[in-house]
């Protein structure tokens, strides 16, 4: 094969487990992003913060389930291979988006409503579970050393422009298609259903691309050697590396949510904007967001890793409370566009590199478990609650305790950044 024929196969391969990232956080992401409009469809609560909280509730149980999901797939992605593993899961999401998209509401089957909302949350939460790990797996095994930072950025590429495409949709349905009593009768059932048929072209791009190299290697090698594989076993053997992926990822996961998925209810609850103008700059915040991943993804291959970290760690601890506190005394949309916009770029220390860091942790043979178990236990418990949390110390009164708690957890991120290696000069994955 030439050089040419195989950057062409790279860049595909990357493309391929990149666009079923994408269709599957879009899928997850709808959720959010109309949970204003069918809350009152599984949750006729007179109060619409509780109806919040409930479907923040619901939301927050997708992620409980992530672990077991992290679990499944990152054993089958370590003993099938990558390619069947991200195949299975976007499956997954696709049912877990038709059952949502077709479930009767709360008015015709009563309190089943809510309970066929929350199993079709908890399959995609499953489903996710597994695809962060075998997705930042597979894009860093296929990239090459020099420029594993820039093509694994592309996960969040994905992942933000899934999120992006929701909250266009969201945007479209309100702007140019249906009225607000359309979509909170009817019409919030149509993203879940796009969604359903986007994941059936996942399924597609995915048997079809390549196995990564890393995996083939380390198949032929067990096979040849007749050892019996026990991934759990194995895993146990790096207690560092696990406690480094959960520590490095509490405060960037947490922040995360924080501003992308709370942060649209956030606008509209704490600072006092329409739906619309939240939904605007929740578009074109995350858009410049979504550019920024690669030119971070970038400067990790030429500094190193630690330092970009140490970027989002740092500024993170010292601007989180003035930031999010200056959000709710302001009152103008594009002031309220250029603080999330601040924040978004300070946080692309940790989106744009978290996966290749935790793939450079470990070895090929549980690389996809080691990445994706810890991950998915930290983000179901501090990214999943986020919304949850942020919701409750609103309606108790305390909302500014919010702001310390995600501070507190970056700071702690931040001591894990300092203290570990620079995964670039020290990578398993050569």
């Amino acid at each position: 094969m030439t050089e040419g024929q195989a950057l062409r196969q790279r860049l595909l391969s990357i493309f391929g487990g990149s666009v079923g990232n994408l269709i599957e956080w879009y899928d997850f992401y709808v959720y959010s992003a109309f949970s204003l409009y069918f809350a009152q469809a599984f949750f006729p609560d007179a109060d619409p913060v509780v109806r919040q909280l409930n479907t923040a509730g619901v939301f927050a149980l997708g992620f409980l389930i992530r672990p077991v999901g992290g679990w499944l797939m990152g054993r089958y992605a370590d003993q099938r291979g990558r390619r069947a593993a991200l195949t299975l899961s976007v499956t997954l999401m696709c049912l877990g988006s038709f059952v949502i998209a077709v479930c009767p509401t709360y008015a015709r089957i009563g309190v089943a409503a809510p309970v066929v909302l929350m199993l079709a949350r908890l399959l995609q939460g499953l489903s996710l579970g597994g695809e962060y790990g075998t997705s930042a797996t597979y894009l860093s095994e296929v990239a090459t050393s020099r420029h594993r930072g820039f093509y694994s950025s592309f996960q969040y590429v994905t992942l933000i422009l899934g999120q992006l495409l929701a909250t266009m949709t969201l945007l479209v349905l309100q702007r140019l298609v249906l009225t607000g009593a359309q979509l909170e009768a009817w019409g919030w059932r149509i993203p879940f259903l796009v969604g359903a048929a986007l994941a059936l072209f996942g399924f597609y791009m995915r048997r079809n691309m390549v196995e990564t190299e890393a995996f083939t290697q380390e198949a032929a090698k067990g096979k040849e050697q007749g050892t019996e594989h026990r991934p759990m076993r194995e895993l146990l053997r790096h207690p560092k590396e696990l406690a480094i992926v959960v520590g490095l990822t509490m405060g960037g996961t947490l922040a995360f949510y924080t501003y992308t998925v709370y942060m649209q209810k956030f606008l509209v609850n704490s600072v006092g904007l329409t739906r619309d103008e939240a939904t605007l700059i929740s578009a074109g915040s995350l858009f410049i967001y979504m550019l920024l991943q690669p030119a971070f993804g970038l400067l990790s291959d030429k500094v190193g890793r630690r330092p970009v970290l140490l970027w989002f760690g740092v500024m993170g601890t010292l601007c989180t409370v003035p930031l999010l506190t200056a959000l709710t005394r302001t009152r103008e949309a594009f002031t309220a566009f250029l603080l999330v916009l601040a924040a978004l770029i300070i946080l692309s220390g940790y989106t744009s590199i978290n996966a290749v860091v935790k793939a450079e942790l470990f070895p090929a043979r549980i690389r996809a478990l080691g990445v994706g178990l810890p991950y998915a236990l930290t983000v179901s418990l501090f990214g999943g609650t986020a919304e949850y949390v942020g919701t409750r110390l609103k309606l108790s009164g305390h909302e500014p305790w919010f702001f310390w708690y995600v501070t507190g957890a970056i700071l702690c991120s931040l001591l894990v950044y300092v203290l570990m290696p620079d995964t670039r000069r020290h990578s398993r994955i050569d």
